[in-house]
């Protein structure tokens, strides 16, 4: 009877596509999910808003221990890939990334970005053989991202590869480490730029965190929940738009403003 199979406490198993929810999006191999709760069965609207419980905060676990998800498409979802009749197994999923957006009704939902998974039994577990050799290798295509590795070298470099949140500036045999995280994301339906504007130099502790929407940044600079501010370089400004962005995707429903319009 539920879209998702699972509960809070562990990754959930499966997702059904059965067009109970109008802001869901199939792209095929990419979807836009939208999780559980808060609409009429009967209209498909939402009529109140979504709560992280449940099948969602499953689909969050599914993202954060990097658990793969079975998607399954029903008659009743209106898509090309969808089956005249009953159900059909679309493949394993992975969950990139999820936020917060108001839907076509007027109410806040939680959203979900899944993209398919596209070797075949990559996630059988096998007992380890006593020999050892090559890596098995096979020819795929992958579509991603295109990201500009200058500017994000450039941002690490301007904070001399230490984290903006934390201070910690991570050290390893061949020299130090930091990522650059996009404050707004780059992918598809956030769109953010890739410009310095829009970037962060964290540590990975600190990059999934701020990913997560565990941790946001005020116009101020303040870091959410301490009374740190972002530390700042002279020569990288930081968008307050992009913060707003960031924040709106987790927090504060009461000043929430579409992602989908500029600010």
């Amino acid at each position: 009877m539920n879209g998702i199979c699972g509960s809070a406490s562990e990754p959930a198993e499966s997702i059904v596509l059965s067009g109970g929810y109008e802001d869901d999006e199939d792209l095929g191999n990419e979807l836009i999910y939208t999780g559980e709760g808060g609409n009429d069965p009967q209209t498909k609207k939402q009529v109140f808003d979504q709560q992280l419980i449940r099948g969602n905060a499953a689909l969050v676990k599914n993202l954060l221990e990097g658990v793969p998800i079975r998607v399954v498409r029903g008659a009743s979802h209106r898509h090309e890939l969808s089956p005249s009749s009953g159900y059909v197994y679309a493949g394993l999923y992975r969950v990139e990334r999820y936020w917060q957006d108001r839907g076509k009704s007027g109410f806040l939902i939680w959203r979900f970005r899944l993209s398919k998974v596209g070797l075949k039994g990559a996630f059988q577990i096998r007992e380890p053989k006593e020999e050892y050799g090559p890596t098995k290798r096979v020819a795929a295509i992958v579509s991603r991202i295109v990201r500009t590795t200058a500017l994000a070298n450039r941002v690490k470099q301007m904070h001399n590869y230490t984290c903006q949140v934390c201070g910690v500036r991570l050290e390893t045999p061949g020299g130090p480490y930091a990522e650059a995280a996009h404050i707004r994301p780059l992918g598809r339906p956030h769109h953010g730029p890739d410009i310095i504007t829009n970037i962060l130099c964290l540590c990975a502790n600190c990059h999934l965190l701020f990913d997560t929407g565990a941790i946001t940044i005020d116009d101020d600079l303040t870091v959410t929940g301490t009374q740190q501010r972002l530390r700042t370089v002279l020569g990288h400004h930081i968008r307050a738009d992009f913060l707003q962005y960031h924040r709106q995707c987790y927090l504060r429903p009461e000043e929430y403003s579409s992602p989908d319009t500029e600010t």
